[in-house]
């Protein structure tokens, strides 16, 4: 599976923005696609997951602002992000999980400015 993240930017406090990720080739082994990010000096960290049944599930702290979501039609995962905090900042990176493995996409840079 090849990914490719597109939709950062620079936005301020409160703003939004919406990540997408297109998604090629075996597609029909995917499971899981998810959305993780690193902002600089920290480790890679999970922000939320959607199943093939749809479920969605959410970090702690963007629950309520941020929302998952798969087109199956289009192959893409979308990431639409609201209420942003300057500790949203980071690079987000989409991953898949399915029968084949894991694959990342390229990241793509949100930065929040106060």
């Amino acid at each position: 599976v090849q990914l490719q993240a597109s939709g950062g930017g620079l936005v301020q406090v409160g703003g939004s923005l919406r990540l997408s990720c297109a998604a090629s080739g075996s597609i029909y082994s995917i499971n899981v696609m998810a959305w993780y990010r690193q902002a600089p000096g920290n480790l890679r960290e999970l922000v939320a997951y959607i199943s093939r049944a749809g479920r969605a599930v959410y970090v702690d702290s963007v629950k309520g602002r941020f929302t998952i979501s798969r087109d199956y039609a289009k192959n893409t995962l979308y990431l639409q992000m609201n209420s942003l905090k300057v500790a949203d900042t980071a690079a987000y990176y989409c991953k898949t999980e399915g029968n084949l493995g894991d694959s990342w996409g390229q990241g793509t840079l949100v930065t929040v400015s106060s």
